[in-house]
Parts: structure tokens; sequence; C-alpha cells
């Protein structure tokens, strides 16, 4: 299977893209290919009036790497997982903006939208968060966006990493051990239980009973 890791940090070595880096190599561990990328490094502009922004052939003209990473990354994989800090208790400007630059893409004015709505659904999701505060409710906001996001592509939220730290590497130093959750999280991503059930779900009585457990 094929992963698509997205750091969206400023900070190259900081908390959030640590455990960007120990899930990519937790995939790439059992076999599946694994794509870490930062995001610094081909997003440079925020989401424009799409009415005054696009090339007369419907094209975003945006001239930074968005088209070829969200094009040739994002859309072919199976599986996707964020990284993020906590920044005033939402997710960094970096990973709003990615969220923000798909509607170049996937609105009825990109010739090729039909397409690329098809290939953003049914993917599999994963977060990884780090944060200085152990409240619990600390990172709501961004498990909610996240959340909607997966019930908007009807894709599956498989889970999140969440590790406590400051000054850079600080996580490294948190008890709960989020660089070895990480890892974990990216070995048995593709195949851990994940499950989102509706009122009229139907479904065991015993949770455990069977070999695998999907979303949908």
């Amino acid at each position: 299977m094929k992963a698509f890791v997205l750091s969206s940090s400023p900070r190259r070595d900081g908390n959030s893209a640590i455990l960007a880096g120990e899930i990519a190599a937790g995939l790439r561990e059992t076999g599946h290919e694994a794509d870490l990328v930062f995001a610094d490094d081909f997003l440079k502009d925020f989401l424009r009036d799409c009415r005054t922004c696009r090339d007369s052939d419907g094209n975003c003209s945006i001239d930074d790497g968005f088209r070829s990473v969200f094009l040739d990354k994002f859309l072919p994989a199976d599986g996707f997982i964020a990284a993020t800090p906590v920044y005033w208790y939402g997710p960094s400007a970096q990973l709003k903006a990615f969220f923000d630059r798909m509607f170049c893409y996937y609105a009825a004015s990109y010739p090729g939208s039909a397409g690329v709505i098809e290939r953003m659904k049914n993917k599999r999701l994963g977060l990884a968060i780090s944060s200085e505060e152990t409240f619990p409710m600390v990172a709501a906001a961004v498990l909610t966006q996240f959340q909607e996001y997966a019930r908007y592509s009807r894709s599956t939220f498989v889970g999140v990493v969440h590790g406590f730290g400051n000054s850079r590497g600080d996580v490294r130093r948190d008890p709960g051990d989020p660089i070895g959750a990480a890892r974990r999280f990216g070995r048995d991503f593709f195949t851990r239980a994940a499950t989102d059930y509706r009122v009229d779900t139907v479904r065991p009585a015993r949770m455990w009973d069977f070999a695998e457990v999907r979303g949908d």
C-alpha cells in the first residue's frame, strides 16, 4: 500500500515532524511505501479567489509545488497521515492551507474535478499531534476538523498519536512514549481496527471475535 505523510510544522526537527518520521518508518518496516513530505517545501501561498485566480483553461495559477504534490502524491495514496503541532488550539497554518488548496482541484470550475473527487475518497487517514499542554481537549479542534474531513471524503479515520513537548525533540522525553506509539501506528496503519458506527450499523456483540475491522 502507499501512504502520504505530511509534516506541516515549520520546524523540520520539531516534535510533530519527529512523530511523522516515526510513522513513515513504521510504514516502511511493514513493506508499505511512505512519502514523507514537508509542507514548507512546496506550499507557498494560501487559497485565493478562484474566480479571479484560475487561468483561461480553469487551472489554478498559484505558482508553487502544491499541484504536483496533491495530484502526484496525495491522490494516488491509499492512506494519508498529517502531522501538526497545536497552534492556538488548532492545526498549523500550513495544514489548514493544504486542505483549503484542495478546493482548487475538486471544485467544478477545475476541468478534472470529477476524477479528483473520486480519488479523494475512501482513503485511510491518520493524525499525529504535538502540544505543550496535556489538557485532554487541547487538540479537540484539530481532531474535529480531521474527523469531518474523513466524513466528507468518505474516508476512514484510523486514529491519532499525540505527543507532548515544547522545545525541539522534547517529545522524545514524553513518558507516554509517543515515539514508540508513532512507530507502531505506522506499522499497523493499513490493518488496525477502525470503526465508525451509526445507530443502525450491523455489528457483532463482541468486538474482537473477528480477524479485522474496517470502517466505512
